[in-house]
């Protein structure tokens, strides 16, 4: 049984007959695992160069093993048992899926959501230790979650600095603050971006504390460095980022099927890691994660579409379709997307390492809460529960029939969908209680007969909101927003939770709309009648 397989038919096997011989004879694997920051250009070799380090994490990151092992059995000790992660886009989404995987509880806090929040504060506090990731350390969904953390511990008289773990880059503003407190922290490698860090501290200390053996997850990985790293035809990395980069025309659509994997969540990691790494300048490869079998987008692909089959380590089923399998062990996966993106990004002519977009969305939400969030246009026309606005040009139409819907405005919406475009919902609600939401996905699909991709707010906005920004201007947009509950203040801070959420929510609807893509707001004023609303509206005349 091979660790690792990558097979493929079709336009994939077309890509990689094409570019393979070429990838191999310009020593692509071998020097990028030499961590050569010349593989994209000379306008991506700065940041390339303190940004490759991942490639070895699974020999460099042992010495965390031993320190993690001490870490859990003393706060095992202290009958602290429910872990917590505060953290964001690469920070969370590698331990979520280590987790799931291991079938080891952790609970992720990706969320702006007051109600989500306090939620996960209020619940069984006695027996809680948060884990505080953020690279850079002025995250601001991260930090605003640890002074809840901080309050709560305090409010219950317990000593934060008995309760809190942090991780973060030496040197970073969180470093420093927290060693002032007297907090455990571990640093992470700093030259590792985000959504390459799953074999850092990022993606250890989480997952070794809810009780994952991290170490088993390293052996997985090194077990296939040097096969990743050898200038061979047969390099699953050659294979497989010649599949996502190199079709012609490209398809710019993967749709990540699992289809027997045995890795929880594996599709939801890869969408972070491809959608951020590759939508820039105008192209990139959107990842579109799909429900089943059944979806649209493998049932009918489109022309623009390359469906990636996430099969189970041991599985020789051989592609009889136009598509790619990929197999193998957790930590195995892990190295070979990571490099596979990589050199998808060399075939793309892009720069792998950077997110521009990203960070243009936190800028505009910072100016929202900086004049005040409170301030929103007037709706274009109200649906009982769902106030209806339109962004990024004037395909609604004013002023709006009468008696016009929630129904009418989406089905406008997906008239303005181009011919290789996709749909993209982005949910700024409550990713637990409101799942059911997420089900529209594939009605969207059906109705647009395009990919339609489904993101919760702010998660996504570190995973594809980088590509709807930065790729090809092919999107729309449906945004759904909602008035909390019950607000929630920042401890230390001049905003609340549900401005800052509304901050973000109209800070990425602001910029997507600066790039002229069409967006449609919908924001619940009644959370439950409207979002029953919404689910109608999104499937109406849906017979799949």
């Amino acid at each position: 049984m091979t660790s690792l397989s990558v097979s493929a038919s079709g336009a994939a096997a077309d890509a990689i007959e094409q570019h393979v011989p070429d990838l191999v004879r310009d020593s692509v694997a071998s020097r990028l695992f030499a961590q050569d920051a010349s593989l994209w250009g000379p306008e991506a070799e700065p940041e390339a160069r303190i940004r490759l380090s991942w490639v070895g994490l699974a020999r460099s990151s042992r010495p965390l093993v031993g320190e993690i092992a001490a870490l859990r059995d003393s706060l095992a000790s202290e009958g602290l048992g429910r872990v917590v992660l505060c953290g964001m886009g690469g920070s969370s989404l590698a331990p979520e899926v280590i987790c799931a995987t291991a079938g080891k509880p952790l609970v992720v806090l990706d969320s702006s959501d007051p109600d989500v929040v306090r939620r996960t504060v209020e619940d069984d506090l006695e027996h809680t230790v948060v884990v505080v990731s953020s690279k850079s350390g002025s995250t601001v969904e991260t930090d605003s979650q640890r002074r809840a953390f901080e309050q709560a511990f305090t409010d219950a008289g317990i000593d934060p600095a008995a309760r809190i773990v942090v991780v973060t880059d030496p040197g970073s503003p969180l470093d420093g603050d927290a060693r002032a407190k007297g907090y455990r922290v571990v640093n992470a490698d700093p030259d590792v971006g985000g959504r390459y860090s799953a074999l850092t501290a990022f993606g250890l200390v989480p997952s070794g504390l809810a009780g994952v053996d991290v170490s088993a997850l390293l052996d997985e990985a090194e077990s296939v460095s040097d096969l990743l790293a050898a200038d061979d035809p047969a390099n699953p990395v050659l294979r497989l980022g010649a599949a996502m980069g190199g079709t012609t025309p490209l398809r710019d659509k993967l749709v990540l099927l699992d289809d027997g994997s045995a890795i929880v969540g594996l599709a939801d990691w890869a969408e972070q890691l491809i959608a951020e790494s590759t939508g820039k300048g105008g192209t990139g490869v959107l990842p579109v994660v799909v429900e089943s079998a059944q979806a649209p987008e493998v049932l009918t692909p489109p022309p623009d579409v390359l469906v990636a089959h996430l099969v189970a380590a041991d599985d020789e089923t051989r592609p009889s379709d136009d598509s790619v399998r990929v197999g193998g062990t957790l930590g195995a996966q892990l190295l070979l997307w990571e490099a596979a993106t990589a050199v998808a990004g060399r075939l793309l002519g892009i720069n792998p390492f950077d997110q521009p977009d990203v960070e243009s969305a936190k800028q505009a939400a910072r100016e929202l809460l900086d004049q005040g969030v409170g301030d929103a246009a007037p709706p274009v026309f109200v649906d009982g529960a769902v106030e209806v606005r339109a962004l990024g040009g004037d395909w609604l139409g004013q002023p709006p029939a009468e008696g016009a819907s929630v129904a009418d405005a989406v089905e406008k919406l997906l008239g303005q969908v181009p011919e290789r475009g996709y749909v993209a919902v982005m949910a700024y609600l409550d990713r637990v209680a409101d799942a059911e939401l997420a089900d529209c996905r594939p009605a969207l699909a059906r109705r647009s007969g395009r990919p339609a991709t489904f993101g919760w707010g702010p998660r996504f906005l570190h995973s594809t909101g980088q590509f709807h920004k930065g790729g090809p201007a092919v999107g729309v947009y449906v945004q759904i927003t909602a008035a909390p509950r019950d607000d929630l203040s920042v401890p230390g801070r001049d905003f609340t939770f549900g401005q800052f959420i509304a901050a973000q929510a109209g800070g990425d609807a602001r910029v997507l709309a600066e790039h002229g893509r069409p967006v449609l707001q919908l924001h619940l004023t009644d959370h439950d009648a409207g979002l029953d609303q919404v689910r109608e509206a999104l499937q109406a005349g849906d017979h799949g």
